[in-house]
């Protein structure tokens, strides 16, 4: 499908339009949309938690951290615990999940998303209405793996960072000590071990093909694909949000199929600098080039 590029005032107005006229909702939601919510993987949110790591390693921001080749794992479990902490159990600065949710509370809908910070859940969203495709900060799987079950690490993990010298405020709120270095490390023994084989746990990420699809992961794929099966010819509102072209076969293609396919749906991709729409959608797609929280405040305030 060729692609058009459209940049309109009149777009958020016109989504807003799609929305109320819509059945059902399929929300897909990429990286953009934390990164409305606040969550920047540098600059001094990252300075905050990692500038000992900064300091000793050379490492600048949380996401290229996650693959520097640290001399031990007990420097790496420092390291994630806190990317985990304040990406998984800490709330973001910024309200768009709960924008969001304002938005289609009342309508029949369903979220796929690529996140792992589990944010979603956090603003209210109904976890039955919800498919983490790509994995949770929030859980752990045995590193071979040698069975297909996942772990919650919230425990564990608030161990480690207690051993690095971190002290927790309202709300889980992570605090570096106001005086004192902190350890960019931890006890060997809070190193995650697979309660099954006792070998090593890993972050249950999609990073290759020993990611784990446990029971929770398969049930939540199934209602997704119900839904999608509920959907059927119905007015359906394809709401793609800060999805890239990273792994756009998980959200981005599938929608505007399904888009194509149900003359009666409409496609929207609102994305910061990266908002296009198949040319075949042309007349049933709304592409708005600009920020999800400006947009989904926008949508809000027509809804007063």
């Amino acid at each position: 499908m060729a692609n058009h590029e459209c940049r309109c005032p009149e777009g958020t107005e016109r989504l807003r339009d799609a929305l109320a006229a819509a059945e059902a909702v399929v929300l897909g939601a990429g990286a953009g949309l934390s990164t409305a919510a606040g969550y920047s993987y540098g600059g001094e949110r990252f300075r905050r938690y990692f500038a000992d790591f900064e300091e000793k390693y050379g490492v600048r921001d949380m996401y290229s951290g996650g693959f520097y080749p640290y001399p031990d794992k007990t420097v790496f479990w420092a390291f994630f615990s806190r990317n985990i902490w304040i990406n998984r159990y800490m709330g973001p600065p910024k309200p768009v999940y709960a924008q969001l949710l304002s938005l289609v509370k009342d309508k029949d809908h369903f979220v796929l998303t690529t996140n792992v910070d589990h944010c979603f859940q956090r603003a209210g969203f109904h976890r039955e209405r919800l498919f983490y495709t790509q994995g949770d900060y929030g859980l752990w799987q045995c590193a071979a793996p040698c069975h297909a079950r996942t772990y919650d690490n919230e425990a564990p993990v608030r161990e480690m960072l207690l051993a690095q010298g971190f002290s927790f405020g309202p709300g889980g709120a992570l605090l570096p000590p106001e005086q004192g270095a902190l350890k960019a490390e931890i006890p060997p023994e809070l190193l995650p071990r697979c309660p099954r084989c006792g070998g090593p746990m890993d972050m249950n990420l999609r990073c290759d093909d020993r990611f784990v699809e446990d029971a929770g992961w398969d049930a939540a794929a199934e209602r997704y694909a119900a839904f999608l099966r509920r959907c059927g010819d119905r007015r359906v509102l394809y709401l793609e949000l800060g999805v890239g072209y990273n792994t756009p076969g998980i959200i981005k293609y599938p929608f505007r199929r399904m888009a194509a396919r149900n003359p009666r749906a409409f496609y929207a991709c609102v994305n910061l600098g990266e908002a296009s729409a198949p040319a075949e959608l042309a007349d049933r797609s709304v592409c708005i080039d600009g920020d999800i929280g400006e947009v989904l405040a926008a949508l809000a305030a027509f809804a007063e």
